[in-house]
């Protein structure tokens, strides 16, 4: 069912390599269509969208009133809740709102002996747009996890685009839109969505955003990447993937959830355990066959633990470590004694979840931190999603007469230089004006 490689055989070092490649999705074909859709909102408006929306979601609206989810429709959804998904709601909101709020920055200003005042201005983003999940599935988390940061962050304006195939909306995330106070959303996605955002519409008036965030499909983040410029966004998000580092002391069938936890997102998603114990690989993967034909999505499941997950025995503990780290995955679990003794060991994941009792889905829903995360091995050189995505920072600079003096000179030496001359006269105006001399 699950492959079970071996870091001895001579045969490995190809089957990783292609497991490390797992991030370069042939987007070619993709972007190809996301881009004809993408012009196709820039030049025929409102009208391509309502065509797209006919086309992939299989409905037909006409007005923009019919593509409008109100804040009463989301009041009506959210008091229709019963009360225990309502208040696991309110649970998962106040917990990622509290570990964002750590996140936020103040403006600071560094004043200098000479009188000058240099220092860093942190403003929210105006008008973000955020795209929320709803065709195989809806996921009321994904949107509390991309409208929390931007809340904390001071949004002034937050846009949400979620796909509503046949019309259908998902009451839980209707309630979720209550929850998180947001009164502007469109029935619309894929392409569609990212369209929207990124170009706004003049008839009706719909206007841009500045931003754009959320998980989506390989259509989705094609579309992502050709608007970046026009908008910024967040990150390039494949799709999702687990790794857990094992040993002999871990309880394989927990592994086994942990790793299907991830496989029943669709069929691309990875999972991927590093252990160096032949028997814990082999009950991991009876567990693993035991459980797939239990699980409402174990069509989903088995196609992606069949064809994009593998269990790698490795000859010990730190080579578990080098191999996790170059595969750099969006979730890794730690599933060893003394877990918190391996962290400085871990370069690059996008949420390292420590002990037996830390399983990936609390990180999904409600510990706290984003579950917007680097895929594909991005986590490199990218960071979870937070509320540094939704501000941004201008910097301050004050100089005094006195700064002036001291520094001039050598700003306008370093401007010749360059031969920017333009720049050095400009320096040197300052010095030369008797105001400036006599300050």
């Amino acid at each position: 069912m699950i492959q079970i490689l071996h870091t001895s055989h001579n045969s490995f070092s190809s089957a990783f390599e292609t497991i490390l490649m797992r991030g370069k999705q042939d987007m070619q074909e993709a972007a190809k269509k996301a881009e004809v859709l993408l012009h196709e909102v820039c030049t025929f408006g409102f009208e391509a969208l309502l065509k797209q929306i006919e086309r992939f979601d299989n409905w037909n609206p006409t007005t923009l009133q019919d593509i409008i989810i109100s804040k009463e429709q989301c009041l009506e959804a959210y008091n229709a809740l019963d009360s225990v998904t309502k208040e696991n709601l309110h649970i998962a909101y106040d917990r990622i709102y509290a570990f964002h709020q750590k996140q936020k920055q103040k403006s600071w200003f560094d004043f200098e002996p000479n009188g000058s005042i240099l220092g860093q201005i942190y403003t929210p983003i105006e008008r973000v747009g955020l795209y929320i999940p709803g065709g195989k599935a809806a996921y009321p988390s994904s949107l509390l996890m991309n409208a929390i940061p931007a809340i904390v962050a001071g949004v002034g304006e937050i846009v949400v685009c979620t796909p509503t195939p046949y019309a259908n909306t998902n009451p839980v995330l209707l309630a979720a839109l209550h929850i998180c106070g947001i009164s502007e959303i469109y029935k619309l996605g894929g392409v569609s969505a990212i369209g929207l955002m990124a170009y706004g519409l003049e008839d009706p008036h719909i206007k841009k955003t500045d931003f754009i965030s959320g998980p989506g499909n390989i259509f989705v983040a094609a579309a992502k990447k050709l608007v970046f410029g026009e908008v910024g966004i967040d990150m390039i998000a494949g799709p999702s993937e687990i790794a857990i580092i094992a040993d002999s002391c871990a309880n394989s069938k927990y592994i086994a959830y942990d790793l299907l936890s991830q496989a029943e997102h669709d069929e691309m998603a990875s999972s991927f355990l590093f252990v160096s114990d032949e028997g814990l690989a082999k009950e991991v993967s009876k567990h693993i066959e035991e459980i797939l034909p239990t699980l409402p999505r174990s069509v989903i499941a088995q196609a992606s633990i069949q064809n994009r997950g593998a269990i790698i025995v490795c000859k010990d503990l730190q080579e578990s470590i080098a191999l996790c780290n170059a595969l750099a995955p969006e979730h890794l679990e730690i599933l060893v004694p003394n877990a918190f003794e391996l962290l400085p060991s871990i370069k690059h994941a996008g949420a390292i979840f420590l002990g037996e009792y830390s399983p990936e889905p609390m990180g999904d829903y409600l510990a706290g931190p984003n579950h917007t995360l680097p895929t594909g091995g991005s986590a490199r050189f990218f960071s979870p999603l937070g509320v540094d995505n939704f501000v941004k920072k201008s910097s301050l600079i004050s100089l005094s007469a006195t700064a002036i003096r001291e520094l001039g000179s050598s700003c306008a030496h370093l401007a010749h230089l360059e031969n920017l001359d333009a720049h050095s006269l400009a320096v040197q105006a300052r010095l030369t004006n008797k105001q400036y001399k006599e300050q």
